[in-house]
């Protein structure tokens, strides 16, 4: 902390981006990811942190109905390139209202995902498997500790359909629910997790051995080639596949974030009020179940 600063003074955007890089490094984010600051001033006083998943317009105005000053989100807002940020276009309509209520805007995605304490973390620990007891399905380059996706094993076994019943309790509802693929009485011990989209991972999740793969954002082709292999000659039945909604995926970690970031900016001398949305930023609104299902 600067000599100059009074002692109870709070941090700066910059104090918090540090602490942020400290939990989340953000040199742990995939190459084409977008993570980082999008608006805000190194010198601004933060005193109120938002957290969320979306940076959708919702969200911005709970941030600034609570106050924030900094909203951080799991989900980057630029993630591809735009050429204007115009207050008519929804994306610029969102940074505006952000610029003109002091609130930055911090994005920590894939950096989030691979870092212990991160998404995938705390997914696998809503299925019952300690986070200190797992280890990476992709290890990232620079440190194997951390990277893509968890995998590890339940103390003690469940069945497919009592791990998914877990996890609906678990998991922040939405119109889709849990879809399951796989005997719903096989016992289940070695779980695969990747929050947000997974489909890409289905050879590591095999490589590991897991019964069970729990993510979300499923594909006809992935997930029918993926069974289809496990069902066929030479396949041992797995893995079953637990599928939730890409948001509630993620939202579990946020409640960790909150308490995590804290916690670290006290242990550098600074006092923060965090706060986590109760907005479901799932696009889907309801569902309707077809006879026979």
């Amino acid at each position: 902390m600067s000599p100059e600063r009074p002692s109870d003074a709070p941090p700066t955007l910059e104090d918090v981006l540090a602490a942020v890089d400290t939990l989340w490094p953000f040199r742990l984010q995939e190459d084409w990811d977008a993570s980082g600051l999008v608006t805000g001033r190194a010198e601004q006083p933060i005193r109120r942190v938002h957290f969320a998943v979306d940076p959708v317009a919702a969200v911005v105005n709970e941030a600034v109905s609570r106050d924030a000053d900094l909203l951080l989100t799991h989900h980057p807002l630029l993630l591809r390139g735009v050429t204007s940020v115009a207050a008519h276009t929804f994306k610029g309509r969102v940074i505006h209202d952000l610029i003109e209520n002091s609130c930055a805007l911090l994005c920590c995605h894939t950096n989030a995902d691979s870092a212990r304490r991160g998404v995938s973390d705390a997914l696998l620990a809503a299925c019952g498997v300690s986070p200190d007891d797992a280890a990476p399905l992709v290890p990232h380059d620079t440190d194997p500790s951390v990277g893509l996706g968890r995998v590890g094993t339940l103390a003690t076994p469940v069945t497919l359909r009592e791990l998914a019943d877990r996890l609906a309790q678990r998991i922040p509802p939405t119109a889709q629910g849990l879809r399951v693929a796989g005997d719903p009485e096989r016992p289940v011990s070695t779980v695969a997790v990747c929050g947000g989209s997974g489909d890409s991972l289905f050879d590591e999740v095999r490589a590991h051995g897991a019964d069970v793969f729990v993510t979300a954002d499923l594909r006809h082709h992935p997930a029918s080639e993926a069974r289809e292999a496990a069902l066929g000659p030479g396949g041992s039945g797995t893995p079953a596949l637990i599928d939730a909604a890409h948001s509630a995926s993620e939202a579990l970690w946020l409640p960790w974030a909150a308490e995590d970031l804290r916690h670290e900016l006290e242990r550098r001398g600074f006092a923060v009020e965090t706060s986590v949305s109760s907005l479901r930023t799932d696009p889907w609104d309801f569902r309707i179940d077809t006879p026979g299902t």
